[in-house]
């Protein structure tokens, strides 16, 4: 295969460009819709630029052998999908992907399913899945010659680009908004020496500066509008159909902010299955918070809505966006794959986030609405009892560690948020408990906590 096979298609008017053509706020000149990385040559099964599904399959497993730098990341493992670069040598890696797929055994017997699993994409570099893409977007911003890269971020993202952007020796900006972010996240951007801007605003006004910022400045954008990172995105489907022996699992389950994640994979799976790689594609749903839901209320309008941006309210931060760039793409995914789309409340997130706990892997709070919105499809009969789920994991517990120890105290929610739940979150509960220091004390406090 050639390396740099791409164009960009406008998922709106389907024109296309070459990459470097790409306004810099990667938006269609004609319609003002996003675009989408596209590879024209796969679509003809008699082109020579088409992957082979068999030689494929056989060169990512022995690579996860191979000592190469760009072998042993869970992205460029799998660069023959993602030809994005001129030349791979310019990719930045930190030997991202590659991430665990976990059984939830407990979980699993609570909902009567066999087959739960979790992908933990907080299992990454910098801890959150956003380091899939920003390899990838990276790589493509340092190979085209720029100097600066920036984004707007709720905090993952600014983590996460600012490390890959410190590998790669260039200088990033970060704009994120006053008060609404976790300490853990913001702390990872400081450390990695970005330029760190906090606005007296939400997430989607300190987007709206830093667009007027890259037209006006030589920096490069790597929030999810740019179609770069969906690209690094898309490969923990790659990574999971490879854990199912290139099946994959009846449910997949992501959690719901900017959206760019739902629809990274479903392009994944999709291009897996026109290559002939896996014979179909799960049912992916989108799980929001209740106070940032705007994809649940579109999609519950009908057909001929219009969609409406919300004002976002919701202690998982990372998911707190009210005006999602990649709504219709996440909207596409959802009806093509024929998932779901529901939101669930603060408290039930927090008692799905303890739940995951239990399982002795944990989670930050936007990844727990993936194990809250089970319990509901498994509530009203969209996941039957021999399913397969995946939920993605989206970021590890340690990113909100103020989140956890509130909840453990008792301090997280207000008592209307927990109205109906007291019986379960107290018996959740972990609080870090004062006894004297003796033996018999210390007993005595183990006998009180429940199994």
């Amino acid at each position: 295969m050639n390396d740099n096979l791409h164009t960009l298609r406008c998922f709106g008017c389907s024109a296309r460009i070459s990459g470097p053509e790409a306004q810099p706020d990667f938006r269609c000149a004609d319609c003002g819709d996003l675009f989408e990385v596209d590879y024209p040559g796969w679509a003809h099964r008699q082109a020579q630029t088409r992957p082979n599904p068999g030689a494929l399959k056989w060169l990512w497993r022995e690579r996860r052998c191979s000592s190469e730098l760009l072998d042993r990341s869970g992205v460029w493992r799998f660069r023959e999908l993602l030809p994005i670069l001129d030349n791979f040598g310019n990719a930045i890696t930190l030997q991202e992907g590659n991430t665990p797929l976990y059984q939830l055994s407990r979980a699993g017997k609570a909902l009567g399913l066999d087959q739960l699993y979790a992908k933990h994409q907080g299992m990454n570099p910098s801890g959150s899945f956003k380091d899939t893409g920003m390899t990838a977007a990276l790589s493509v911003a340092r190979e085209r010659g720029f100097q600066w890269v920036a984004c707007a971020s709720t905090g993952n993202t600014s983590a996460a680009m600012a490390a890959y952007a410190a590998r790669a020796g260039m200088r990033s900006l970060v704009l994120i908004p006053e008060g609404k972010i976790a300490w853990g996240k913001l702390s990872q951007a400081m450390d990695y020496g970005a330029v760190t801007c906090q606005l007296k605003t939400d997430f989607d006004g300190c987007l709206r500066v830093l667009l007027e910022i890259v037209r006006e400045a030589p920096i490069y954008l790597l929030n999810s509008m740019n179609p770069y990172r969906l690209e690094g995105q898309k490969t923990p489907a790659l990574e999971i159909a490879e854990a199912f022996d290139w099946n994959v699992p009846d449910h997949l389950i992501v959690p719901g902010g900017n959206l760019a994640n739902s629809s990274a994979l479903g392009k994944g799976f999709k291009e897996m299955k026109e290559l002939g790689l896996v014979a179909r594609v799960p049912k992916i749903s989108v799980i929001q918070a209740a106070g940032a839901n705007p994809l649940v209320q579109y999609l519950g309008a009908g057909v001929g809505a219009e969609f409406k941006s919300v004002e976002a309210h919701t202690r998982a931060t990372a998911i707190r966006i009210g005006n999602p760039a990649s709504w219709k793409k996440a909207a596409r995914v959802v009806e093509e794959t024929g998932g779901w789309c529901l939101d669930v409340t603060e408290a039930e997130i927090a008692i799905a986030k303890a739940e995951i706990g239990l399982e002795g892997i944990g989670c930050e709070p936007a990844s727990a609405v993936t194990l809250a919105g089970l319990k509901k499809l498994r509530a009203q009969g969209s996941v039957a009892n021999g399913d397969s789920v995946v939920l993605l994991l989206t970021g590890h517990t340690l990113k909100d560690a103020d989140y956890t120890i509130d909840f453990h105290r008792g301090t997280l929610l207000r008592p209307e948020e927990a109205a109906g739940h007291e019986a379960v979150i107290d018996g959740l509960r972990r609080n870090a408990r004062v006894v004297d220091a003796t033996p018999s004390a210390v007993l005595a406090a183990m006998k009180d906590v429940p199994a």
